[in-house]
Order: structure tokens, then sequence, then C-alpha cells
């Protein structure tokens, strides 16, 4: 009878034994240098040969995010929209990145008439500066001008 309880209690020692770790075999991507929180600090608006400095006026800021396949933007005013004309701009979409060439999908918009429209930029990176460059072009709007904005990363 003991001999019946001592192989018992082996059988049931060994079958609690955990296999040992596999070894992992995935591997990690590096973040794509576009992903993350990046905060407008200059923005150009080239039309027939003029330029204007469009954004960010002293009391309003803008940023962009970015995940592996999308996008969005807001703008607002930094009171809190207590002003005459308070500001609260913001779109999003989904992107193709190929080493400087970049195209957003702009899905969503609170200026609908924007909504769905593709437009294709230049992008740059160095260190934690982003710099966008080309052409927003509507027809039916009259939009037609090129945009240069640098943002700079969050960290």
């Amino acid at each position: 009878m003991k001999t019946y309880y001592l192989a018992s209690f082996l059988l049931l020692a060994l079958s609690s034994c955990s296999n040992p770790p596999k070894e992992n075999t995935e591997t990690t991507q590096p973040a794509n240098k576009l992903d993350g929180t990046w905060h407008l600090v200059s923005s150009k608006s080239i039309a027939k040969g003029d330029t204007t400095v469009t954004t960010p006026p002293k009391d309003q800021e803008m940023f962009k995010m970015f995940n592996g396949t999308n996008f969005a933007f807001f703008t607002h005013d930094l009171v809190h929209g207590k002003t005459a004309k308070p500001v609260f701009d913001s779109g999003a979409g989904t992107y193709t990145l190929s080493g400087d060439d970049y195209t957003e999908h702009l899905a969503y918009c609170n200026y609908r008439d924007w909504e769905n429209r593709d437009f294709k930029f230049k992008l740059t990176i160095k260190n934690d500066t982003l710099v966008q460059k080309g052409i927003e072009k509507i027809d039916s709007l009259k939009v037609d001008h090129e945009i240069i904005e640098t943002y700079v990363k969050v960290k």
C-alpha cells in the first residue's frame, strides 16, 4: 500500500512540473520613426507665389499623432473656448509612407468637404523634427496651395 501512495505521489509530482519555457522566436519590430505625438511649431501656405505664415497663432496650438497606419490632428485655442471665436479643428485617417513619400487619406474632418480625399507630401525627419511639405488641391473648394509644416516630437 505504501508503494501505491509513493507511486501516486511521484506521478502527481512529475505531472505538475511545467515544461521549460520556449525560446521566444518573435522579433520585435523597431518603432516607426513617425509614431507618436508631434507639436506644430511653424506652418506656411504658398499660393500663386505668395507665402503666408498660417499657424500657429499665439493663442492656438496644433498636434498631430501617428501610429503604424493612422494619423489624427487637432488644433485648439488656448483659452478653452472662452473667446469670441473659439477654435477646435480636427481630422483623422490613414496614411502610407514609402521613403519620404507620404500620402494621407483624410477620412474624417470637421471641414466635411475635405473628407475622403488623398493628399501627397514629402516628409523629412531629422532627430526630433518632422517637416511635411506638399500640395493641397481641391478644385471644388478652390483650394490650391503648397503647405510646409514643421513639427517637433513630444517627449
